[in-house]
């Protein structure tokens, strides 16, 4: 597949491509990753059926054979990919969206493929977590990525307290369903008055950026549970 505006990029044996897919938009596909999954030897995906409907839709033909690799797999998996990587295989890896190994499958392949001597590239892309610090309006010259909000009570608490001293942005995912208990939890420990931002469906439909302090959202949510994806942003403590 060649592209205006340069040469494509082709998939080189031996290497594993961490490839990002779009959050929601199609049109956030980049042309190298459309040349990397078009000619890779295998695409790993954390879904394959996900997967193969959206090079169906992106109007692709795979070069190569689809896997699963999933966190159920990953190990096992793992090993298999490596091998192909050391037979001279091109091993694309891709996620349901976003970029692979954040809070989605992907880190012990990476880890394996480095140990085995395989070259790692990760392909820029689509990933929510900075799709939703560019667009907060909270600093965005320091922050923490925390990944998902625990669910279990005595977790969630030191969550809390830990992530309340930083002074840096942080960032971190929450299901819709808890996303109002969440936040009136996180105003005791964060205090009412600090800033916050909750991101929902991110370049989808219906994406919305909420903000205020954590009371004024604590108490929106309250009413009201969201649908979709949530990401939530609190502002580091001043």
């Amino acid at each position: 597949m060649t592209h205006s505006g340069g040469k494509p990029a082709e998939a080189q044996g031996g290497v594993l491509y961490l490839v990002p897919t779009p959050l929601g938009n199609l049109r956030d596909i980049t042309l190298r990753a459309m040349d990397i999954l078009t000619g890779a030897t295998v695409i790993a995906a954390e879904d394959t059926r996900r997967t193969g409907q959206l090079l169906k839709l992106l109007g692709l033909e795979r070069a190569g054979r689809m896997v699963s690799y999933h966190e159920h797999n990953e190990a096992r998996r793992s090993s298999e990919l490596v091998a192909g990587l050391a037979s001279g295989e091109s091993v694309a890896l891709v996620t349901n969206a976003g970029m692979p190994s954040i809070s989605d499958p992907g880190y012990r392949l990476v880890r394996a493929a480095i140990e085995s001597g395989a070259r790692v590239e990760a392909l820029p892309g689509a990933s929510v977590v900075t799709a939703a610090l560019a667009g907060s309006g909270l600093p965005t010259d320091r922050f923490a990525f925390l990944g998902f909000m625990p669910k279990k009570p005595g977790a969630r608490g030191r969550f809390m307290t830990d992530a309340a001293v930083r002074v840096e942005t942080v960032v971190f995912f929450e299901s819709a369903e808890r996303l109002g208990r969440t936040l009136a939890e996180a105003s005791g420990h964060f205090g009412v008055e600090r800033e916050a931002v909750v991101c929902r469906e991110l370049s989808k439909l219906h994406e919305e950026f909420a903000r205020g302090t954590l009371e004024e959202l604590a108490a929106r949510y309250g009413e009201k549970k969201p649908r979709g994806e949530i990401t939530v942003l609190v502002a580091g403590k001043s």
